[in-house]
Formats: C-alpha cells, sequence, structure tokens
C-alpha cells in the first residue's frame, strides 16, 4: 500500500496501517479504518462496488492534517449484508459512525454514491456536518457511460486467481494504473476456504433509478454547507458543464478539477486531490 501510494506520488509521513473499527446499526454490522490524527473528524465515503481501502493512498497522504475514518457501506467491504439499502439507510449508518466515535460535528467527503450518502447526511443533519466533499457526482451524470463498467462488476464471481480479474479489468479501461487496480482488486476479493477469491460485496445489483433521483436532488441539498466538488480532468461519468451547474446552484460552493483523473479520482490521482482537499477540509468553518 505504501509502496503503491509513493509510486502515485504520495509523500507518506507515517506509514502504519490505520486500526479496524467494528460497530452496528440495526442489526448490521459496520466497518470502517480508523486512520488517527487530532485534527478536525472527517468521515471518508467510498463509491458504490468499492470499499473503505479506495481512500487508503489519501489517507496516508492527508493523515495529521484531520482526524482520517474510512467507512465501508453496508453491503460493501467489511461491513455487513443488508436488505435495506437505501439512501437515507446509509446516511443513517454515517451518523452512526460519527455517535460510535464520539463526534458531534464531521467533515464528510463523498465519492459518487458515497457523495450522495454524504449530501443526505448534510441535509437531514445540518447540525452535524461542517463541511462537505462530493467527487464526481452531480445531476447530469452520465449514467450510460458506466455501462461497461457496471457489466463488469455484475459479472464478478469467484475465481482462482487475481490476476483473471486485474486481467478483465484492463481489458474495460486499457488507461487505468495497473498496479492500482491490482491492489483495488485485492480489497475487493477475499480468499474462500476452499482456495481461490470470492467478492466481498453483495451481488444484488443497486436500486440504479432511486440513486439517479437521489443525485438531481442534490441542489436541494447543498444550500446550508460549505461544498467543495472535485471532478476528474478525464471523467466520462461527469461532463465539465454538469459541475459547473451544479456549483453555481450553491451558495458556498467550489469546483476543483483534478488531471490525469477519471471517476475514481482518488485512486487515478491521489497526490492531485489530496491537495485539493487539504486546505479545504483543514479550513475553520
Amino acid at each position: 500500500m505504501t509502496e503503491l501510494a509513493a509510486a502515485l506520488g504520495v509523500t507518506i509521513h507515517e506509514p502504519a496501517p490505520p486500526r479496524e473499527i467494528r460497530f452496528s446499526r440495526a442489526g448490521c454490522p459496520l466497518h470502517g479504518f480508523d486512520w488517527g490524527g487530532t485534527g478536525p473528524p472527517v468521515l471518508l465515503l467510498h463509491g458504490g462496488a468499492l470499499t473503505a481501502h479506495t481512500w487508503d493512498f489519501v489517507c496516508l497522504g492527508l493523515r495529521g492534517a484531520a482526524r482520517l475514518i474510512a467507512l465501508d457501506l453496508r453491503g460493501h467491504g467489511g461491513s455487513g449484508w443488508s436488505g435495506d439499502y437505501r439512501i437515507g439507510t446509509l446516511a443513517a449508518d454515517v451518523v452512526a459512525a460519527a455517535d460510535h466515535l464520539g463526534f458531534d460535528r464531521v467533515r464528510l467527503v463523498g465519492m459518487s454514491l458515497g457523495g450522495v450518502v454524504a449530501a443526505h447526511v448534510a441535509d437531514e443533519r445540518p447540525g452535524r456536518v461542517e463541511r462537505l466533499v462530493l467527487i464526481d457526482v452531480a445531476p447530469g451524470v452520465d449514467f450510460d457511460s458506466t455501462w461497461r463498467v457496471r457489466t463488469f462488476i455484475s459479472g464478478l464471481g469467484p475465481v482462482r486467481e487475481l490476476e483473471t480479474v486485474v486481467e478483465a479489468a484492463m481489458r474495460v479501461n486499457p488507461r487505468a494504473h495497473r498496479a492500482s487496480v491490482a491492489y483495488r482488486m485485492s480489497t475487493l476479493f477475499r480468499r474462500a476456504p476452499g482456495g481461490g477469491w470470492v467478492p466481498k460485496g453483495d451481488p444484488r445489483p443497486p436500486d440504479f433509478p432511486a440513486i439517479l433521483a437521489a443525485i438531481d436532488r442534490l441542489p436541494a441539498q447543498l444550500g446550508r454547507t460549505p461544498v467543495l466538488l472535485v471532478r476528474g480532468g478525464r471523467s466520462r461519468v461527469l461532463p465539465q458543464a454538469a459541475a459547473e451547474r451544479l456549483v453555481a446552484r450553491i451558495p458556498d460552493g467550489e469546483l476543483v478539477v483534478v488531471p490525469d483523473a477519471g471517476h475514481n479520482v482518488q485512486e487515478d490521482n491521489p497526490a492531485a486531490l489530496i491537495t485539493a482537499l487539504r486546505p479545504f477540509l483543514t479550513r475553520c468553518p
């Protein structure tokens, strides 16, 4: 992890691994990583089909600037599966994480699905959220551009060797950083008792219509919180015009475009994302 982060240009001051945290809400076990720190508490929420490990490189670079907590949304990573993946339910899990850790007020960073969840928290609990970062999500996302990735994810199943999945992922996105893809796949799968690897995530497909409807509600949810919208410079999911329209509708909004990054900004160019996040997340409310 640290070698790959350094290769991606991330300056690392403390290479120690994070501490795992476990708690539960409404009978669903939940999981995350506590990277420590004494600054303002920041909860980081991953996108659909990813895990809290997607923030590893960013957390290594931001360590010391804030108290960083990367969460696994239910149905992902080390968190339990559920029959309820509504945005409101995921948001309530985030509030429960803040309560579990003793945080009265937090700063939220959410990528894609995680950004939708973070915005819901900010809207429902404005007194709990000081600042909000949305990464590559806004009304006007090009859902059709994700079909190849969605098809790839829906086809994930047990494999004998992880390299099989890495090869398939590189065929979907030949421009991806191969070592980063290999690391991501190692976090999305777990060893099976009988050998081989199986996906950690719930294989049931997300409710995409509900997620897209929630994305369309974002402008109405972002009027009471300072917002930083980050777009990947080569993202096909979020057009530049759509990002600019959202920021224009937010009373206290900023837009940063991270170069040489697609939808997964935090993995494609973590060093530039860290540069964008640090001043915003450490700013006084």
